[in-house]
């Protein structure tokens, strides 16, 4: 018995729950017996470690969520931590509404936790990425979190759609305003994007009140997206899915050297540039030319 509860402990950074134990054949009286006998180390009530009390994060991890439940998920900083979004030494866990506080655990209580918002990381229930981030908008500051959200981007793990989406379930949440202001400079470009771009910018020239431009013109040799002939400024949309390639990045600027060396003068844009302040630039720009 004991060679399959270290088997068990060993698949789980070396934690067991009594449950667990009870499951494998061990009765009440043998764990009691094993914890007198130091081959059990109570970490919470019905949690243990096997053999040792050498943990890893994880382990503790781990420990916290056997402790509230069934249905219990790291969560919060905890589940940022667990995903490299953030830094933390806090162990947080959401868990039904019954559940009674634990030593040295942080419980956020639940009523109902969407089949969406749960996920395993290394072995341990954990929320969503999703899921973490609209809980983490509830405990970091927009700075922290802004810091979050670029790791996400950085790992591959970012889906801003999927956030919004999780905010939709949960309205209430305190920080859904600073995600919703974190998330506005990630939001995805649309479909086709110079075409939404130039109906946006021409929309943008009309609110602002400046000469509409030409759109897909030849300018010394090559086509740009928007030209204002009688500045001889040029404008171009990079999007995330075309310019971020090696390739893209060098021949843009070899691209913006022929065109200066004609005098004409290259502003490069993204989808969330296309607001109030570019207009300004775009205004006084115009005015020198």
């Amino acid at each position: 018995m004991w060679t399959g509860i270290a088997r068990s402990a060993g698949r789980q950074h070396g934690v067991i729950s009594r449950a667990q134990l009870m499951a494998l054949g061990a009765a009440k009286d043998a764990i009691r017996r094993w914890v007198a006998e130091e081959r059990l180390y109570r970490l919470h009530r019905g949690v243990y470690a096997v053999g040792h009390e050498a943990l890893t994060p994880k382990s503790r991890y781990l420990a916290a969520v056997y402790a509230c439940g069934p249905d219990a998920l790291l969560s919060h900083r905890a589940a940022g931590a667990l995903q490299d979004l953030v830094s933390s030494t806090v162990i947080e866990v959401t868990a039904s509404r019954g559940c009674k506080p634990k030593p040295g655990i942080t419980i956020h209580r639940s009523r109902l936790i969407h089949p969406d918002d749960r996920a395993q990381v290394d072995g341990i229930p954990t929320t969503s990425v999703a899921r973490t981030f609209v809980d983490l908008a509830d405990v970091l500051n927009e700075r922290q979190l802004t810091t979050a959200v670029r790791q996400a981007e950085l790992l591959k793990l970012l889906d801003v759609r999927a956030i919004d989406t999780t905010l939709d379930r949960l309205p209430g949440r305190a920080g859904r305003h600073r995600l919703k202001r974190v998330l506005a400079a990630y939001e995805p470009e649309p479909h086709l994007l110079r075409s939404e771009a130039e109906r946006k910018l021409k929309r943008l020239c009309e609110q602002h009140r400046l000469p509409q431009p030409q759109f897909n013109v030849q300018v010394a040799g090559y086509e740009v997206d928007v030209y204002w002939p009688e500045a001889k400024l040029a404008l171009e949309f990079d999007g995330a899915e075309t310019h971020l390639t090696r390739h893209a990045f060098h021949e843009d600027r070899r691209r913006d050297r022929a065109l200066a060396v004609e005098g004409v003068q290259t502003l490069r844009v993204t989808w969330p540039d296309l607001g109030g302040v570019l207009a300004g630039h775009v205004r006084k720009i115009l005015r020198r030319r």
